[in-house]
């Protein structure tokens, strides 16, 4: 009897392919806009660089394929992101050890340390400003992205009105604006460095501000 192995003949899983692709793409896609602006950003050259036809990227993001790659490119990197420091995606609740002040200080400095990193400040900066010219896009993108992050922040400052530590009066979504809106201006116009030291004191003011009244 013979000992030669039959060759493998079993198909190539093509889920694990397509997957491949896939992360190709949003890499070209993040590459290219943080290379060359949105504008400049095409399907023809996200599909060179990623090694795939143009019809993958028409067939699998059929409606405003670019913005549309762009955007769920971005959305898959900030949920790793979130994943690195143990959450399961971005919009994921904001940890509550019982002491806001550390939970609110922990995410805020996650924040400065992603926008700046050039592999978020990029691409970030590409879709707010084509945001800005583009309503849908910059809707979606807020849908999608900000607003689940800024709920998060909610429910946290929520949790901390229930339990007795922070004033149930005051507006949790004007606190949290006051909080991260800052940190955006002072990243989007450069006006001064972005900090650890600058996200722990817009959390001390704004955890001022929500203090429980006597």
């Amino acid at each position: 009897m013979s000992d030669t192995k039959a060759p493998d003949t079993k198909a190539p899983d093509s889920s694990r392919r397509s997957e491949r692709s896939r992360r190709a793409i949003y890499a070209a896609a993040l590459e290219l806009v943080s290379e060359q602006g949105y504008a400049k950003t095409t399907v023809e050259g996200i599909a060179a660089r990623a090694g795939v036809g143009k019809q993958t990227i028409y067939r699998w993001w059929p409606a405003n394929s670019k913005a549309a790659v762009l955007l769920e490119a971005f959305l898959d990197l900030a949920d790793q992101a979130a994943r690195a420091v143990g959450a399961e995606d971005a919009g994921a609740e904001i940890p509550d050890t019982g002491d806001l002040a550390a939970d609110l200080r922990l995410v805020l400095r996650a924040t400065v340390d992603e926008l700046n990193n050039p592999v978020f400040d990029r691409p970030t900066r590409a879709l707010a400003a084509e945001g800005i010219v583009d309503p849908a896009l910059g809707a979606e993108f807020t849908a999608k992205l900000l607003e689940p992050q800024l709920q998060a922040y909610v429910r946290r400052i929520e949790a901390a009105q229930a339990a007795g530590d922070a004033d149930p009066d005051v507006d949790p979504r004007l606190a949290i604006e006051l909080l991260v809106g800052p940190l955006h201006h002072r990243w989007l116009h450069r006006t001064l460095p972005l900090t650890h030291a600058y996200a722990d004191a817009l959390v001390d003011l704004v955890l001022r501000g929500l203090a429980p009244r006597p």
